[in-house]
């Protein structure tokens, strides 16, 4: 998950594992124990970017014919919701290759348009492919055919999973297995623009025809409301209008919704894709002459100028804002339109369609 980005840290922030890197190793010491006979302390394992982290074992055990490890998920300096999670992995043989099952706390999904096909545990390709790496690497090591079943669970993991888009994308009963380099990157944004991307997939793969991007809870709530949409349509924007409508003139929607309050949307207005306050900055002269008010270049907040300014402010952000998204959708076939709400969640204005 993403956190609130208004200042820079004093210091480096600490990077740490993803939790396909984290069931990795899980899946490395398993083996290990199934095929050599013992458990290790700790375990390296190789990214795909080549670094060699090492991850002590929180948890193992084993029976007859099956080893499990658990390791607790480490994301260093930033604040994911799956920090301290323990991330376990139950191996044993399986003639005929490599099978992921879900277990306890791992989701499966259900809508089309993720990069895991519908009825397969959400266990991300990446992680899967470096877990069948170690597997091919343990096979040789040990002399054993790379056939084996592992079992991905996150204790608590249906409950965490309703902090993310899991239950909008789809994905049921739990978290996902996720990351493309093993490494969690503090603060980044990649992850949410991430998330807004495999939401749009899913919308054009289940053939929905309108979908809305708000920038918080109350304008997603009023847009929702407004429009009758399902909970998929509806893509965490945040701050992020760039990540998603670029997205959206190479994975194009009939219809998108643009939704938020006065003082992102006047960022949007005046040309901003970030919308984030410590990456874009309102434009308060310029917002004047929109105004036709000179009180309006002394205001504080795009709020203050609202009300200071009334209606007619908020219907040319909104025209403005209009004019901003369909320049950056490029002509793409989507047709726009935008809704600006107020904290109690009334429409204060709306432009196209």
């Amino acid at each position: 998950m993403v956190a609130s980005m208004s200042r820079k840290p004093d210091q480096e922030l600490r990077r740490g594992w993803t939790t396909g890197a984290c069931a990795t190793a899980a899946t490395k010491a398993a083996l290990m124990r199934l095929w050599g006979g013992a458990f290790p302390t700790e375990v390296a394992i190789t990214l795909p970017r080549g670094e060699r982290p090492v991850f002590a074992l929180a948890q193992a055990d084993a029976g007859p014919d099956w080893a499990e490890v658990g390791i607790t998920k480490d994301a260093g300096d930033d604040p994911d919701v799956t920090h301290g999670a323990l991330i376990l992995v139950r191996v044993r043989d399986h003639p005929g290759g490599v099978l992921f099952r879900a277990g306890e706390g791992v989701g499966m999904v259900t809508r089309p348009g993720l990069p895991v096909p519908v009825g397969e545990p959400a266990i991300n390709p990446v992680p899967r492919e470096m877990m069948m790496a170690v597997v091919a690497e343990a096979a040789a090591a040990y002399g054993r055919a790379p056939e084996v079943e592992i079992t991905v669970s996150v204790p608590g993991g249906r409950e965490i999973a309703q902090k993310t888009w899991n239950p909008r994308l789809g994905i049921v009963g739990g978290l996902s297995i996720l990351g493309t380099t093993g490494i969690v990157r503090p603060f980044s944004c990649a992850a949410w623009i991430a998330s807004i991307h495999r939401g749009i997939d899913v919308a054009v793969a289940g053939g929905e025809s309108h979908v809305a991007g708000c920038t918080g809870a109350t304008s997603e709530r009023v847009v929702q409301a407004m429009y009758g949409l399902p909970d998929h349509a509806m893509l965490d924007m945040g701050d992020f209008f760039g990540g998603l409508v670029k997205y959206l003139r190479l994975h194009p929607v009939p219809r998108l919704t643009i939704g938020g309050g006065i003082g992102k949307m006047v960022k949007l207005a005046q040309g901003a894709v970030d919308l984030h306050s410590g990456r874009s900055q309102v434009d308060f002269a310029a917002l004047a002459e929109w105004a036709g008010d000179a009180r309006v270049a002394g205001a504080n907040t795009a709020l203050e100028a609202y009300e200071m300014a009334g209606a007619p402010l908020a219907a040319q952000v909104a025209q403005q804002a209009l004019m901003r998204v369909q320049v950056t959708l490029r002509g793409a076939p989507v047709r726009a339109d935008v809704v600006i709400v107020d904290r109690a969640g009334a429409v204060i204005a709306r432009a196209g369609s």
